[in-house]
């Protein structure tokens, strides 16, 4: 009989990043809905905030100094992620910083736009961390989500609602091509898991694989506007406004960053042996 395993402080730890995140969105979106309309420099303020705060309990708590997985191996906590969203929380503070005099210029100092960036942020941090063919989707979807409604967040503008549904019409083929590529992966191989896949590829991987690697290769290349898939970046980078088009040229980048992994790898609390190479 298998006994279930309970859910502590320490086993939860590594994923302080993104559980502190995700309850600072909740909370920034509750005090935009009662306190924004009399208070307009709040959501700025507490953004802010809530990224230094974010950095602080992630140099604190998040970091860890072993390579340990996490939620059935879907997720991974190793030094050179807790380095990664240490590095998420600074790019984003400075870009909202730069961008809060342009929005109060144009009239479009708004909490959406606060909670869209964190919740991208927040897809950039599970990317930084899959370990699994699902998790990566779900990174994916949720930061390229935030980033379609960013890019026609200035209403008022038809070239910049032009360029979002360019956007959009673009990521969802993507998104398409991504799931086929990783349905194929998974009939063929019966994992999800990246390690595995990686092992298995190294090898002699049959035809379908080829295939299916190919169609996700190519789906998250359109997703980050990778050459030769970036014919959606100038029309969007010129249609979004300014302080969106920062957003998008720096934060996104971070959850493409990759490191090498160990083919084996202990389960959380386990000793790790195996060096990086």
């Amino acid at each position: 009989m298998n006994v279930a395993t309970p859910i502590t402080w320490a086993s939860l730890q590594p994923a302080l990043p993104e559980i502190y995140l995700t309850t600072a969105i909740c909370v920034l979106l509750l005090a935009d809905v009662f306190f924004g309309e009399k208070r307009r420099g709040l959501a700025p303020t507490l953004t802010l905030l809530i990224l230094v705060g974010g950095a602080f309990l992630t140099a604190q708590f998040g970091t860890v100094t072993e390579r340990v997985l996490l939620f059935g191996e879907s997720y991974v906590a190793d030094p050179l992620a807790g380095l990664l969203k240490l590095f998420g929380f600074a790019v984003i503070a400075l870009a909202l910083l730069y961008s809060r005099e342009y929005l109060e210029r144009r009239g479009m100092m708004r909490g959406e736009y606060y909670v869209l960036s964190l919740t991208a942020l927040l897809g950039v941090f599970v990317l930084i961390s899959a370990n699994s063919l699902l998790t990566v989707y779900l990174g994916v979807e949720l930061m390229s989500l935030s980033l379609y409604a960013m890019v026609a967040f200035d209403r008022e503008n038809g070239t910049a609602a032009e360029s979002a549904m360019k956007y959009f019409v673009l990521g969802a083929i993507a998104s398409g091509m991504l799931l086929y590529g990783m349905s194929l992966i998974y009939g063929l191989n019966g994992t999800l898991n990246l390690e595995e896949l990686a092992s298995k590829a190294m090898g002699q991987p049959s035809l379908g694989m080829i295939l299916g690697l190919v169609f996700v290769v190519v789906a998250v290349a359109f997703k980050f506007g990778a050459v030769p898939f970036h014919m959606w970046l100038p029309d969007v980078y010129h249609g979004a406004p300014t302080s969106v088009t920062l957003f998008i040229g720096t934060a996104p980048k971070l959850a493409t960053t990759t490191n090498t992994r160990p083919r084996s790898t202990p389960r959380f609390g386990e000793p790790c042996s195996v060096a990086a190479s």
